[in-house]
């Protein structure tokens, strides 16, 4: 085992969820925002990083906010929450921010047969097709007779309706959340993911639009070591399977 899975195995290991931090002691804002930033670059779906983080710094925000996390002891106690949002309705600005990006570099081959060859044509084609769920009805209904005839002969990807297109963006949030926190890990502070929480009241203290979704608030700080469960996971064996 090289340096670098020597030093991820000691980063996953040491990642713990600590249920209360230690008052007084401040995450510098250095580490927060180098966090942040690997946060941005972990995978995504169609790199459309249809996400959003807020950071709850101040007394009062972080009280307010320890309320719609239910007063969970590491909200109360958390020296910061970072809220992680899924934002399936910005793809169009994230969209428009990529096309403005490929007018200046000559664009790759992908090996689409469908839309073209070219990063371009599936921004231009594939990315509408998939988040645009306006008149929603009659667009997945023909992706569902669209699908049934490519479907026929070969797999293809099914998961394309309406309906899927929130799970995605909250599938790419998690990942940059999952990051986060072992960057905060790597950087010697604790975290805790919180899940239990008020999304709709989280919505409007950020003033949130309806189409957005709360994937999880993440607390960090220093944790007590006491606050620590001792880490209990399924045997490989119940888990991994192989063919």
């Amino acid at each position: 085992m090289n340096n670098l899975a020597e030093q991820l195995d000691q980063i996953v290991d040491n990642r713990r969820s600590y249920r209360v931090y230690e008052k007084g002691i401040a995450i510098p804002n250095e580490v927060v925002v180098r966090s942040l930033e690997r946060a941005i670059k972990a995978p995504n779906s169609s790199n459309m990083q249809l996400w959003e983080f807020y950071r709850i710094k101040s007394k009062e925000a972080l009280k307010e906010v320890a309320k719609i996390c239910l007063n969970q002891s590491g909200a109360v106690t958390a020296s910061e929450i970072v809220v992680f949002v899924a934002r399936p309705d910005l793809w169009k600005k994230r969209q428009a921010i990529h096309l403005k990006r490929l007018e200046k570099v000559k664009t790759k081959n992908i090996k689409n047969k469908l839309f073209g060859n070219s990063e371009l044509s599936y921004y231009t084609k594939v990315i509408p097709m998939f988040y645009d769920t306006s008149f929603s009805f009659f667009r997945d209904l023909f992706k569902r007779i669209f699908i049934w005839n490519k479907s026929r002969k070969s797999p293809f990807m099914q998961d394309v309706f309406s309906k899927h297109v929130p799970v995605v963006s909250q599938k790419s949030t998690a990942l940059a959340a999952q990051t986060f926190m072992l960057s905060i890990t790597a950087e010697g502070y604790d975290s805790l993911a919180m899940e239990g929480l008020d999304a709709k009241r989280m919505k409007q203290y950020l003033k949130l639009p309806k189409s957005a979704e709360i994937n999880m608030a993440i607390a960090i700080g220093k944790g007590k070591p006491e606050s620590a469960k001792k880490r209990f996971r399924l045997d490989y064996d119940t888990v991994v399977f192989e063919m």
